[in-house]
């Protein structure tokens, strides 16, 4: 028994949006935590060329 060839769909989208539900009460909202997460990547940035600076003067 041979089972018949399945349509072909398109790639793309399928028209229906994905919206991120909300934080719980007492959570940080997603755009807090964005914040949060570009804060840590410059402190760690200024980190890494304060260690570099220490490490040129010794």
């Amino acid at each position: 028994m041979a089972t018949p060839e399945l349509p072909r769909r398109a790639p793309g989208s399928s028209g229906r949006t994905y919206a991120a539900p909300d934080p719980p009460p007492g959570a940080p909202s997603r755009a807090l935590r964005m914040r949060a997460a570009a804060g840590w990547v410059k402190f760690m940035r200024r980190a890494e060329i304060a260690e570099q600076l220490r490490e040129a003067k010794t």
